[in-house]
């Protein structure tokens, strides 16, 4: 435990959202105690997929290669079908310079044991399964927690300095915090099915929306050998019915599906909601993924959302912790994420629309005016990306204004060969602290002498000490178009501030102390 007998971080729920946080803060060597209700990873695979963004961040733990073993990444189009499996519009992620394939289909269940497998790693992380808690007291040196075990009615009280309430859309700690949840549920359901693929059939690994007025539907691949669909339930359908076997089959055999060739192994009803707290912080209390907001599945960001605020959250707690930063600094925890977020919803919203338009002659003219779209010179290469997710560029934040565009934006992640002459990813050199990295020559910066730095070379040049070869000729074009020499980068590889030739930087956060970092945890076994 850290000082006192308190735990640095107590994380409440253990899902992608709570488990990324374990593996983030583990890594940075923090106290974390975890707190799940469920003994198990929940049964059910909720996300089918993820980007390449979700990846750079758990590769920050070392998780990011052993957990690509169990996707699908072949690049294959996104297909939006008409009632007669016509494509109107097929559309394809462009690479956004992560490092890793634009978009993956995951089996949830599979992809949480990995990430729980990584937590185990850290001896300063304590898990506690089939405990929930019950209440949350707050002072000015930290939060006390009572937990009861769920089997046996025993109840102990711990202390942290923060919590990440991560326990989902019916967030118990957010009802504690008497923080509103706004926004709508959607009254249309939906049935999600997933199935194991015994005998294959054409295209069953691409991700297909059929966009039928009578009866929309998600078909899609998911790895491991299994398939997902999702279909509205219909005003006269039985719920109940909709989830037995004989009616999956029904639905499915519109698609030329037998039973033969699939296994059901659940299927559920859900609702769709759009619904943001009202509050992301509660004092040293910090609600993260589905606890803070929810939005409906169509461009499969809900999970990747959560992971994005643990992954916010996270290294400021550390620094905070560490006497770093001030505490303030948490307050942009919400600043941050809460614009992009909602955009982000914003965008699925829309996506929707397009996928469940019932009206017929609605429905014909969207068909038509797609295809004409995706034929005209300047917006088919738009219409055809299925990159739906905004860049994330902080306007304001954890950041300082400068002349350059490329503050409150994030470095792409080429390849680049470092020191010793390896080849490695961008993240891996910049080592989750802060960095300067210049572009040739650069003014002294006396206010940031305490931090360590790196000179960025072209292609081809020779790996010498205190450098960064450009191999892939990525990150000096960036920092040219972004008009930027000189970047002061944040452990999460956004630009605080940038300054062009000859130019200072701004200074650093008030009450700025750097410290060393601490380096994370090799995964067993991984590649």
């Amino acid at each position: 435990m850290g000082q006192h007998g308190a735990y640095d971080v107590a994380i409440i729920g253990y899902g992608p959202t709570g488990e990324t946080a374990a593996n983030l803060l583990g890594a940075l060597g923090l106290d974390v105690l975890v707190v799940e209700r469920d003994a198990e990873v929940f049964a059910r695979a909720r996300a089918i997929s993820t980007d390449e963004e979700i990846l750079r961040i758990w590769q920050r733990v070392g998780l990011a290669e052993r957990l690509k073993r169990d996707m699908l990444s072949d690049g294959q189009p996104v297909d939006f079908v008409d009632a007669d499996n016509r494509a109107f519009l097929s559309a394809e992620p462009t690479p956004r310079g992560h490092g890793h394939p634009p978009q993956l289909f995951i089996y949830q269940p599979a992809l949480e044991q990995v990430l729980r497998e990584g937590v185990d790693r850290f001896p300063n992380v304590e898990v506690l399964l089939r405990h929930e808690c019950l209440r949350l007291r707050q002072d000015d040196e930290g939060v006390e927690l009572t937990l009861a075990g769920v089997d046996d009615d025993s109840v102990r009280r711990v202390r942290a300095a923060y919590v990440i309430a991560a326990d989902g859309g019916s967030s118990l700690t957010r009802a504690q915090l008497n923080v509103g949840y706004e926004g709508r549920t959607y009254d249309d359901r939906w049935v999600v099915i997933d199935t194991e693929m015994l005998k294959p059939w054409p295209g069953h690994d691409r991700l297909r929306f059929r966009c039928d007025p009578a009866r929309p539907a998600v078909d899609c691949p998911t790895p491991l050998g299994h398939h997902r669909w999702e279909f509205p339930v219909l005003p006269g359908d039985d719920e109940k019915h909709l989830t037995t076997e004989d009616a999956v089959y029904g639905l499915v055999a519109r698609y030329g599906i037998g039973r033969d060739q699939i296994k059901v192994v659940r299927a559920t009803v859900y609702s769709h909601h759009v619904r943001f707290a009202a509050r992301f912080r509660v004092g040293r209390v910090f609600l993260a993924g589905d606890a803070a907001h929810a939005m409906p599945p169509w461009i499969g960001q809900g999970m990747a959302a959560g992971v994005r605020d643990a992954a916010n959250l996270c290294w400021k707690l550390a620094a905070v912790l560490r006497g770093e930063l001030p505490d303030s600094v948490l307050d942009t925890y919400e600043t941050e994420r809460k614009p992009h977020v909602k955009e982000v919803t914003r965008r699925a919203v829309i996506v929707g629309r397009i996928i469940t338009e019932r009206r017929p002659a609605v429905a014909r003219a969207r068909n038509a005016v797609s295809a004409v779209l995706t034929r005209l010179p300047g917006l088919a290469a738009r219409m055809q990306d299925a990159n739906w997710v905004p860049v994330a560029h902080y306007t304001a934040g954890l950041q300082a204004a400068s002349g350059s565009k490329a503050t409150g934006r994030q470095v792409p992640q080429p390849w680049v060969v470092d020191a010793d002459g390896a080849r490695i990813r961008l993240d891996d050199a910049l080592n989750g602290r802060w960095l300067l990295l210049h572009a040739g020559r650069s003014t002294e910066q006396p206010a940031w002498a305490r931090v360590p730095s790196l000179t960025v070379t072209p292609a081809g040049s020779r790996p010498a000490e205190g450098t960064l070869v450009d191999t892939d000729g990525v990150l000096l074009p960036w920092m040219r178009a972004h008009g930027a020499t000189l970047l002061a980068l944040r452990p999460d590889a956004y630009v605080y501030t940038a300054a062009g030739p000859g130019g200072h930087l701004a200074p650093p956060p008030r009450g700025f102390t750097p410290v060393r970092t601490a380096t994370p945890t090799p995964v067993k076994g991984a590649p």
